[in-house]
């Protein structure tokens, strides 16, 4: 699997490890930096991750940033994108069965790198469900489209 990773500098460390990883489990990265511990602003990383994964250069993406949350909210501004905010893998399991997840958002500040591995892991391999979560997906579309949801 071709896989897009981008941190911001409160993430590199747990990306680089990451980055390192994933070709021991069969994997191909394509790595959108940043390159190191300098502050940067993490929207710049999340953009050309999401845009690796839309346009199929990537089958997914990973983004890490200290909370996971800057990230995850950057990446969901991507029509196409689901990325969500994994910090164990059950996490990372429903994020896939029932969201069709195809980018994580990690906490470069909380996670270490075993429990990294797990969550990834289970993002990587677990398939999306079907039936019922089609629907909602497809309303998610809808209430981006009109701007508000309606329930």
């Amino acid at each position: 699997m071709r896989v897009a990773l981008g941190s911001d500098h409160a993430g590199f460390a747990l990306k680089a490890w990451i980055a390192e990883w994933l070709p021991g489990r069969g994997h191909e990265v394509l790595d959108f930096g940043t390159e190191g511990t300098a502050s940067v602003d993490y929207p710049d990383f999340a953009a050309p991750v999401c845009r690796a994964v839309l346009d199929g250069r990537a089958d997914r993406g990973i983004l890490v940033c200290n909370s996971g949350i800057g990230m995850s909210m950057a990446a969901n501004r991507f029509r196409g994108i689901r990325a969500a905010l994994c910090l164990f893998p059950l996490m990372a399991r429903y994020a896939r069965h029932h969201n069709d997840a195809n980018v994580i958002a990690l906490a470069g500040g909380l996670t270490a790198p075993f429990l990294a591995a797990e969550t990834v892991s289970v993002f990587l391999e677990e398939t999306f469900d079907g039936g019922r979560h089609e629907r909602r997906l497809m309303r998610i579309e809808e209430c981006a489209d009109n701007g508000r949801s309606d329930g």
